[in-house]
């Protein structure tokens, strides 16, 4: 007969496994962080591999429309500021609108490490979710193609027409350089 501590014991080493392996793949996070142009190639190579998988099984269109539709929030998020200027407007803090006021960068809503983070993690299921039979669901894809080429044109004027009203950009464009008087 079994004591009442030897679930304990056998949960032990289960739990130092994932400490460690936790730990360990965390320290990998860290180091890749400098190398965003290393990290995105290793996700494009990643979508590359499902696109193929979606492409020789010739199925699961429902998990791509859904992977597609989760890019589509994810780039919402990382192309959106932290504090949104709608919302600051009602509050009485706004933006500087002249050259005297505070200047405040852009900061994302989403990171790009974590937008990176996320959109790997979401190939990396949807392809394990391509071994699964029964999410195999039959659709008539050019429908779902058509329907996220809406929602994509859609939600993404209206970020630009938001980004354009609020004078922010959420792209890096380097130092600026001034030439002097010409």
């Amino acid at each position: 007969m079994e004591g009442p501590g030897s679930e304990g014991a056998a949960a032990a080493p289960l739990a130092q496994w994932r400490s460690d392996f936790s730990r360990l793949f965390q320290h990998y996070l860290d180091r890749s962080t400098p190398h965003t142009v290393n990290r995105w190639l290793g996700t494009l190579a990643v979508a590359n591999i499902y696109i193929l998988r979606v492409y020789y099984v010739q199925g699961f269109y429902v998990i791509s429309y859904g992977l597609g539709i989760y890019v589509l929030n994810l780039l919402i998020g990382f192309f959106s500021p932290k504090v949104d200027p709608e919302l600051e407007a009602l509050d009485g803090a706004s933006l500087p609108t002249k050259g005297a006021d505070e200047f405040r960068p852009f900061v994302r809503r989403l990171p790009e490490f974590k937008f990176w983070y996320s959109i790997t993690k979401a190939f990396i299921v949807a392809f394990m979710l391509t071994f699964i039979s029964v999410l195999d669901v039959p659709v008539f894809w050019p429908i779902l193609l058509c329907y996220w080429i809406v929602l994509f044109v859609l939600t993404m004027k209206r970020q630009i027409l938001h980004m354009i009203k609020y004078k922010y950009v959420p792209f890096d464009i380097g130092k600026q350089r001034y030439t002097g008087k010409k």
